[in-house]
């Protein structure tokens, strides 16, 4: 059994949940997010929330039970809270900047310019007194966490001087370098 699968997901009385079929959708003041459940598991909408079970217990459904409830849950916190990750740029002369609201250019030691295409639902935003940080922003958790991993991608830091593009709050174990 599924610690996390079986416990139902509350709904806010912000937010306005649908359930047709395999699809439950939520509403919020953000904006609207839906996922569509497997065959494995049945779903509904009762008092408490919104219910998850497995219509077989198979190892396919047991699988799928607790994953399905977090992504329901993320739905719900998609559309009253959203999601945000912060990158910090470190090197010198590295930077970054918009070019309207769906190009990211980053100047991060290359002999060229990296640019990044903003999807729709994600908002990023330049700031820093050196335009060396960039927050990532919108309603999808998996779209705003694939942006940020493809703007850190763009240039690794690097273990020896630390330079290049991290997560705030993120550790680069550093190396000694060579010795004479």
């Amino acid at each position: 059994m599924s610690r996390i699968g079986k416990k139902p997901v509350p709904v806010p009385a912000a937010v306005t949940a649908t359930v047709n079929g395999q699809t439950v959708t939520m509403k919020g003041s953000k904006g609207e997010l839906s996922f569509t459940l497997p065959e494995e598991l049945k779903v509904e909408k009762t008092d408490d929330g919104i219910t998850l079970s497995m219509v077989e217990d198979t190892k396919k459904a047991r699988s799928m039970w607790g994953m399905s409830r977090s992504m329901v849950q993320n739905l719900i916190t998609g559309v009253t809270e959203g999601y945000t990750h912060t990158l910090e740029i470190h090197g010198v002369g590295f930077k970054a900047a918009m070019k309207g609201k769906d190009q990211l250019t980053l100047s991060v030691g290359f002999s060229h310019d990296v640019v990044h295409t903003i999807p729709d639902g994600v908002d990023v935003k330049v700031g820093g007194a050196k335009q060396e940080v960039v927050t990532v922003s919108g309603i999808d958790k998996q779209l705003v966490g694939q942006v940020a991993a493809v703007i850190r991608a763009s240039r690794k830091p690097e273990p020896y001087q630390g330079k290049g593009v991290r997560f705030k709050g993120e550790h680069v174990f550093r190396k000694e370098g060579k010795k004479k």
